[in-house]
C-alpha cells in the first residue's frame, strides 16, 4: 500500500543525515514569535541555518513567508525542504 511521504519523515531524514555529518539539528520554537523555521543547523565550520520542512506538494503560510524574508534580510539563509531528494541536493552543498 502506497503512503504518501509526510514532513515529520523528511525531517527526520534531514536530521539523521545531519547527525551523520556531525551536526545539530535542534528543533527551533519561539513561543512568542511564530513561523519561525522547524530547525536550526550547526556544523562544525559552518554557518548556521534554518530549514523549513513540508510534505511533497505542501505550501508555505503567509506568516512562514514573511518570516523567512525577515531572516533572508538579515543575511540568515533559510531551506524549504520538502522531499528526500531535496534532502539529498541541500546536503551535498554542506
Amino acid at each position: 500500500m502506497y503512503r504518501p511521504m509526510r514532513e515529520r519523515d523528511i525531517e527526520k531524514y534531514f536530521r539523521l543525515q545531519i547527525k551523520k555529518r556531525g551536526g545539530l539539528a535542534l528543533k527551533f520554537v519561539s513561543p512568542e514569535f511564530s513561523g519561525v523555521p522547524d530547525r536550526l543547523i550547526l556544523m562544525k565550520d559552518k554557518v548556521p541555518f534554518f530549514v523549513e520542512f513540508k510534505r511533497p506538494g505542501g505550501k508555505l503560510s503567509a506568516r512562514q513567508e514573511y518570516v523567512i524574508r525577515q531572516f533572508e534580510a538579515l543575511g540568515i539563509k533559510v531551506l524549504i525542504i520538502d522531499s528526500i531528494n531535496k534532502c539529498n541536493d541541500e546536503l551535498q552543498t554542506l
